[in-house]
């Protein structure tokens, strides 16, 4: 919950490729105050069967910038080992890796007061992210 002194920050993720949630997908979260500053480790958290993070740490007030670290390869790596079977999800993958980009790193800047929403949609070979509601 944002403050007037602070913000506030959730995500979730739509994995296109099935048109459903990103379940299990490991979420980190950093600040820092200030475009020189160095990075603060939050916390840690994992999207739940709605493909949510509600459970991200509060930003310390003071807060200018945030990033979200989503761990993609483990996401799709486990994804690909519960469907062997199915040999197209392969066909385009580079060296045998399932996923090309094997994580993805959101930075983006707040200012005191606001929830920033940003939600990630994710396929194994492209993502696009947005500030949502």
């Amino acid at each position: 919950m944002s403050t007037s002194t602070t913000a506030s920050v959730s995500t979730h993720i739509l994995d296109t490729s099935a048109g459903r949630p990103a379940e299990g997908v490991a979420v980190r979260l950093a600040a820092r105050a200030g475009a020189g500053a160095d990075w603060r480790n939050l916390g840690a958290s994992a999207t739940d069967a709605d493909g949510r993070c509600k459970d991200l740490p509060a930003l310390p007030e003071g807060t200018t910038h945030v990033r979200l670290d989503f761990d993609t390869e483990t996401y799709f790596a486990r994804k690909q080992a519960a469907a062997q079977q199915d040999a197209p999800a392969l066909r385009d993958s580079e060296n045998g890796r399932p996923v090309f980009f094997p994580e993805v790193t959101i930075t983006f800047a707040v200012v005191p007061g606001e929830h920033y929403h940003v939600p990630l949609l994710l396929n194994p070979f492209g993502y696009s992210v947005y500030r949502g509601s």
